[in-house]
């Protein structure tokens, strides 16, 4: 049901089951998917690619002109999954021409309170970003990562997958899979274990986990040396091969 109070742009196109509540604004270029719930208030501007089943609550602002100074008024693009819930508040911007023209959210994700998503960021599934959180420009966040509230992210930074990160956390640097964090900058704090068990990973692979993260964090190797005494423990463990690409995707240093 479109509320009457609702404001739609005749160019947008709107699948079958779409609530938009009163007073909210979706303009030209904008494609939202059947059964996404969008509350009161709420705006949504395009090229704008919205999947089914979102719930976005009152106050969020999607698919904006990005913040980057040279932002031009090109036309980028935002992609936003499937069963995302937006919380109040929330800012995604789409992307800049310097990167791919993209942002892009994948599916699953809870976006709470205030979260901020900064333009050409990639962000994966079943992730969760608490009150706050803010993802500075062109940020990656694989699948499964859990932010905590006021979490800041450095632009460029890559957030690996099954991650945490504490309340208040800053990140300056790379963050690689598995990985705890907190503190400002942001120091490691060893292996997400509890959430790698929730998620079926068995005992052992968890215990072979931690030790590679003994070797990247406790032997004071390069990070080089590290990636070859892993590269030999993956051959056990494939579950640590994600860890090893996490490692040499990176470009700003991993956190130490």
């Amino acid at each position: 049901m479109i509320d009457a109070r609702a404001i739609v742009d005749e160019r947008a196109q709107i699948a079958d089951g779409v609530s938009i509540g009163p007073w909210s604004y979706i303009g030209p270029e904008v494609v939202i998917g059947e059964g996404t719930q969008i509350a009161s208030h709420v705006v949504i501007k395009g090229p704008t690619t919205i999947g089914s089943h979102n719930q976005i609550f009152q106050f969020s602002s999607i698919g904006e002109d990005c913040q980057d100074k040279k932002y031009a008024g090109e036309p980028t693009r935002l992609e936003i999954g499937d069963y995302n819930v937006f919380r109040e508040s929330c800012t995604v911007h789409r992307g800049t021409v310097q990167d791919q023209s993209l942002t892009r959210i994948g599916s699953h994700n809870l976006f709470m309170v205030n979260a901020h998503v900064a333009h050409d960021c990639m962000v994966g599934d079943h992730i969760i970003l608490a009150n706050n959180v803010a993802l500075a420009g062109h940020v990656h966040v694989g699948d499964y990562a859990i932010l905590g509230g006021f979490t800041a992210v450095h632009q460029f930074c890559h957030i690996g997958s099954h991650v945490m990160c504490g309340a208040g956390t800053v990140l300056l640097k790379d963050l690689p899979d598995y990985v705890m964090a907190t503190g400002n900058p942001a120091q490691p704090h060893g292996i997400n274990a509890e959430g790698l068990k929730r998620r079926g990973f068995s005992p052992e692979v968890i215990k072979a986990l931690k030790l590679a993260y003994k070797v990247i964090y406790r032997k004071k190797l390069k990070v080089e040396q590290a990636l070859s005494e892993l590269s030999l423990m993956a051959e056990l463990t494939p579950e640590i091969l994600p860890l090893i690409a996490s490692l040499k995707a990176s470009t700003r240093g991993i956190i130490r």
